[in-house]
């Protein structure tokens, strides 16, 4: 199976280093820079050190070029340029062509997943998701880890379960593609609150009930999507929460550390290579928990402190307010 993964950052090109030993795969890079290292020094510097990529890895930056011989594509662009991306891929694409959403986000405006976003722009083309608790350095460094692709074609998950899974790195299927997108994208917003409070200094009993009551945030907005609410205790729920809320390689808990440390989020953001989706997401969650009659605290304090609104230390008093509800909800 000839394979695409489109996005040269940290995560697109770790699935493609791990799909390459066994099925011929192209990474597209916006960068001929990078296009040309990955292809002759086999690293990716810039975003994964001093990493070594499988040798039978290539690499190119011109788009046609990438999709056209393409049996699948993997999607691992930022979500703000996600749409974009496929509407210039799109007439190169051969019909029936799978394509896989390594992004977590929701559009802004639109509120669309992205396996959405797929079904709008490339109409006829199978869409899935993969998702779950992925540090790419890790992986790249051989240490296990386990994911989910999630597509309401169990067949087609099963097949991209088989040309993804490699050594230490297993996968699972799932269908409830609403609940692993949305997981995806609310426990962004959730380590940012996270990193915060370990930026401020709080203690470890107030961050674990930051990210308990972030979790039953996540799932509240999801079953009100049409989630399911299992997917949320599973891993593309809270194993991807506490990795991105943990992990000191997590971009959504570095920004919430450095604002927790007085930093403003413009500095934090100017000098980040990549980008943490959380701190666009969550503008955009509040506005479809608004429009669903939701309550989403967590969520909306820390929209707050991302508007400049609130301050950190003053955000956190209303983190862990006295619980009105009944757990787990």
């Amino acid at each position: 199976m000839r394979v695409t993964v489109l996005g040269g950052g940290s995560w697109g090109t770790t699935i493609a280093s791990l799909v390459a030993p066994r099925h011929p795969t192209l990474l597209w890079a916006r960068s001929e820079e990078v296009a040309r290292e990955v292809r002759e020094e086999h690293t990716n510097r810039s975003y994964l050190g001093e990493a070594r990529l499988a040798e039978e890895l290539s690499c190119t930056p011109d788009l046609a070029e990438a999709v056209s011989g393409a049996d699948l594509l993997f999607v691992g662009v930022p979500v703000r340029g996600f749409r974009q991306v496929l509407t210039e891929a799109g007439p190169s694409l051969r019909p029936s062509v799978p394509v896989v959403s390594l992004a977590k986000g929701l559009e802004r405006r639109s509120y669309l997943r992205m396996t959405e976003v797929i079904g709008q722009v490339l109409p006829g083309h199978p869409a899935a998701v993969l998702t779950g608790p992925n540090i790419a350095r890790e992986i790249m460094e051989g240490k296990a880890a386990a994911a989910v692709v999630a597509s309401e074609d169990l067949e087609l998950a099963a097949e991209i379960q088989q040309v993804v899974t490699r050594g230490l790195y297993r996968v699972y299927v799932n269908h409830d593609v609403i609940g692993c997108e949305v997981a995806g994208a609310l426990k962004n917003v959730i380590a940012i609150a996270a990193g915060m409070g370990e930026g401020i200094g709080v203690g470890d009993n107030t961050r674990a009930a930051v990210m308990t009551r972030g979790l039953a945030e996540l799932t509240r907005l999801g079953v009100a999507l049409g989630a399911e609410p299992a997917t949320f205790a599973g891993l593309a729920g809270m194993g991807d929460l506490v990795v991105t809320c943990m992990s000191p390689h997590s971009r959504n808990r570095h920004v919430g550390v450095e604002l927790g440390r007085g930093r403003s989020l413009e500095e934090i953001v100017g000098e980040m290579r990549m980008v943490a989706e959380g701190v666009r997401t969550a503008e955009v969650v509040l506005e479809l928990a608004d429009r669903h009659g939701l309550e989403l605290p967590i969520c909306r304090v820390i929209e707050r402190v991302l508007a400049g609104e609130l301050t950190p230390v003053g955000a956190y008093f209303g983190l862990t307010p006295p619980g009105h509800e009944a757990e787990p909800g």
